[in-house]
């Protein structure tokens, strides 16, 4: 088992992230804006965090060029900042501790008028990340601009926190938010297991055999869902949370299988005399899964009921992980090949229906590439200089992100 855990480990696993690669605008071309802190409460700390967020989101978005630059305001003048006279536009934010409830008004001004007006509520104060991911949102589409949804998703990791020990944190996707909800023992691959992310499957190795298990974000139920000698890793979860895809070795030969949730049936996919693993849905009715048909690790795709695999990714080897969206697929590739230093992992996008190839990512271990719903942008988990990252890619901005981990080291991803 342990050779097969330490195989899957290193197929699936990894760190990753970048830099801008290619710009298609120039930040001059892109109209200026700043942020105001006008708050009455939270002035201790919360504000000027909120402050920061807000401003990371801004400069995520890629419309704008974001000045950087804390200043505070009255949220009532009708003037702008002095600092921000020449900005195209200023967003001045205000957040009053309401008693068991933090309220956050926000305007959005141009040229001294306030061109729109935002009013939330939320009980929580210390998931203030969340509340700005969505005024972020709500920008983004009175501006016109295509939609960041994402932004707003809840991050699922499995961080090591020592030799056979991790959890599994909901986080935002700029690490910003953390909540551990899986602590004791060693539980990785965490995967959302609906659009509504109440719950969530992972991996638990504490006892030795794999266990594939189920765990509720609110209810705080941690139920068996089934177990496997060898390994099983939850890799992929179909779009209406009824199917599994499932990375299996009962045998000893690692295969991808599918489970059916309501009716328990597992149904094998893969019945090559390797190893194939880390399955991914696909448009239709098809997956894309990491293969070593070719004597090294490569992405293949197949027809679910068929036995005829196809070779995806003709560039780049010890291609080990991918994710898959529509007729596109982003996979990993080693670029280097160095025998005493750190080898280079880069991310490609291609699509199955050209020969359109596009590298995303420039330097260090880039790898647990992941799809956002409507396709246009990758987060990936980086390695580099001993720490891990989240990273984001813009797909048509054409810009690259990176969110450190403090402590630790991200085992696994799912969004």
């Amino acid at each position: 088992m342990r050779v097969f855990l330490g195989l899957l480990l290193f197929v699936i696993m990894s760190w990753g992230a970048d830099a801008t690669i290619e710009v298609r605008k120039s930040v001059d071309a892109l109209p200026s804006v700043a942020v105001e802190d006008a708050s009455k409460d939270y002035t201790d700390g919360l504000s000027k965090r909120f402050f920061r967020v807000f401003v990371s989101d801004l400069n995520v978005l890629s419309i704008f060029n974001v000045n950087r630059d804390y200043v505070t305001a009255d949220f009532d003048d009708e003037n702008v900042a002095s600092e921000h006279k020449k900005m195209d536009y200023v967003l001045r934010y205000q957040l009053i501790d309401n008693g068991n409830e933090m309220v956050v008004n926000v305007h959005l001004i141009n040229n001294d008028k306030v061109l729109k007006e935002l009013s939330y509520r939320i009980k929580n104060a210390k998931q203030y990340v969340f509340l700005v991911h969505t005024i972020t949102t709500e920008i983004n589409n009175f501006m016109g601009a295509e939609p960041v949804d994402w932004m707003k998703e809840k991050v699922l990791i499995s961080r090591t926190t020592g030799t056979r020990t991790s959890e599994i944190l909901i986080t935002d996707y700029t690490l910003s938010y953390q909540f551990s909800v899986k602590r004791n023992g060693l539980n990785v691959f965490p995967k959302w297991a609906d659009k509504s992310k109440k719950y969530f499957y992972y991996t638990s190795l504490t006892t030795g055999t794999p266990e594939l298990r189920k765990y509720g974000v609110y209810d705080r139920t941690d139920v068996h869902v089934m177990s496997s000698d060898g390994m099983l890793v939850c890799s992929d979860v179909s779009d209406d949370g009824s199917k599994l895809l499932l990375t299996m070795a009962p045998k000893g030969q690692p295969d991808v299988y599918e489970f059916d949730v309501l009716s328990k049936k597992l149904k094998k996919l893969t019945k090559y005399s390797g190893i194939d693993v880390n399955a991914q849905y696909m448009a239709d009715d098809k997956i894309a899964f990491i293969s070593n048909r070719l004597g090294y690790p490569n992405v293949f795709s197949k027809e679910i009921g068929s036995a005829a695999a196809e070779q995806m990714v003709y560039v780049g080897k010890s291609n080990s992980a991918c994710t898959a969206h529509n007729n596109y697929i982003v996979y990993k590739a080693r670029e280097s090949s160095h025998a005493f230093s750190k080898n280079t992992f880069n991310l490609h996008l291609i699509s199955t229906k050209t020969d359109f190839i596009r590298r995303l990512t420039v330097t260090g271990i880039n790898e647990h590439p992941l799809f956002s719903r409507d396709g246009g942008t990758i987060i990936f988990v980086k390695k580099f200089k001993n720490q891990s990252s989240i990273g984001v890619v813009r797909l048509d901005q054409n810009k690259n992100y990176l969110f450190p981990l403090k402590g630790g080291s991200i085992q696994s991803i799912d969004w």
